[in-house]
């Protein structure tokens, strides 16, 4: 199936590592140019970029920016504009994941996962929709929110768990303000991704058992396998799905 991406120009926040960079990769491949957007680790995402780049025969650049701070952001969409005229994608990707209990977790804590997880994909997704709305670009937002956004299956992220479930309603809420004007406004739900967060546990054979076990189809997915849906929710091809948050857990949220 030809999505008709050639051509078209995505942002990836937190684009250049993990599930970023896997989506990063798939949009590429399917012949988009790509902006990924990074806060660390300056060589690596430069690196990153331009082999991709060399790999897809795409543009792909690597673009700086906090996405808890509106400054940066707007500074993104005014290098946007002037490099590349205009995006037909946002994928909100960036996010962290601490591990604290509720009476240990210092208030500035809570405050730091509420504002990448959450406020970041409110302001980037406003910004992206004026962005639209300016150039008359029929674009896509494709936010990854997370099986905790639906369920909590385990203790001391009670932070990401309200900042996901957050994420799954402003999705909807986008998609019933702005599906009229053609801006198609989604979400992705992953489970356990291999990324390089969780690979030291995943490299221990309990491990990757304990998690196995709980994952219906067997296996701990891969960035790809998540990437695929986003490209098919950010293409031509998913213009009749608004609003949803899709399940590629492998089974977990059964």
């Amino acid at each position: 199936m030809d999505l008709n991406l050639t051509g078209k120009t995505a942002i990836v926040t937190g684009g250049t590592t993990g599930l970023g960079a896997g989506i990063c990769e798939v949009l590429a491949e399917e012949g988009m140019n790509i902006i990924a957007n990074y806060l660390f680790n300056e060589d690596q995402a430069v690196k990153f970029a331009a082999d991709l780049s060399k790999a897809s025969g795409r543009r792909c650049v690597a673009m700086y920016g906090d996405i808890s701070k509106a400054e940066d952001i707007d500074r993104i969409f005014e290098q946007v504009e002037a490099e590349f005229g205009h995006i037909d994608v946002l994928v909100n990707n960036a996010g962290i994941w601490p591990t604290t209990p509720v009476v240990d977790m210092p208030d500035e804590e809570w405050k730091k996962v509420i504002d990448i997880n959450l406020n970041g994909t409110f302001m980037f997704s406003k910004r992206a929709i004026k962005h639209f709305l300016k150039h008359d670009v029929k674009g896509h937002i494709v936010s990854i929110s997370s099986k905790s956004g639906f369920t909590v299956n385990s203790p001391d992220h009670a932070h990401y768990v309200a900042a996901k479930g957050g994420v799954n309603m402003l999705t909807k809420a986008l998609a019933r303000e702005y599906s009229h004007k053609g801006i198609i406004v989604n979400g992705v739900a992953p489970g356990m991704v291999r990324t390089p967060l969780n690979e030291d546990k995943l490299s221990q054979p309990e491990w990757l058992k304990y998690y196995e076990d709980r994952i219906p189809v067997g296996r701990v997915s891969s960035a790809h396998d998540v990437a695929y849906t986003v490209a098919f929710l950010a293409s031509e091809k998913g213009m009749y799905i608004a609003g949803a948050i899709v399940d590629v857990t492998g089974g977990m949220l059964i």
